[in-house]
């Protein structure tokens, strides 16, 4: 079958255009993937922290967390590096319980759990800094690169 001028309705341009478009609705695809792989999520419904004398439930939008070892530092010190309006999360793998400050919540766990954690976000150095945002109830998603505070 013929076109006007005398090309092919089916010339290698619309086989090459195709296949590129097709290469870009691809790549965009992995790449969203890949973006929202990249960060971890943590699901306070199974997981079990505690602060003083309760059970941490989440009740913001936005939490930044440090994971920090108080045998170490101290949670107060390092929270002066970042002022924010989101409240801190200190995670205590020393286990200590403080009682909560004005930006800070102090919460801990067994040690199963704090390994999970530790595994999870791929903590290698404490004190670690990360933010995260609430995804649904009760489960919220990693919304920062880790930072490892010195």
């Amino acid at each position: 079958m013929r076109h006007k001028k005398g090309r092919s309705l089916f010339s290698l341009n619309y086989v090459f255009a195709s296949f590129f478009g097709a290469a870009m609705v691809a790549g965009a695809f992995f790449y969203y993937n890949y973006e929202f792989s990249r960060y971890k999520f943590f699901d306070f419904n199974k997981t079990v922290f505690y602060q003083k004398e309760s059970l941490f439930h989440p009740d913001r939008e936005k939490y930044i967390v440090l994971i920090y070892s108080s045998n170490k530092t101290n949670a107060t010190k390092l929270a002066k590096n970042f002022k924010n309006e989101k409240k801190i999360l200190a995670i205590d793998l020393y286990q200590k319980r403080f009682n909560q400050e004005d930006s800070i919540i102090h919460i801990t766990a067994g040690m199963n759990t704090l390994l999970q954690v530790v595994q999870k976000f791929n903590i290698y150095s404490v004190p670690s800094v990360f933010s995260i945002i609430k995804f649904k109830d009760g489960v919220y998603k990693q919304d920062s690169k880790i930072t490892i505070l010195k």
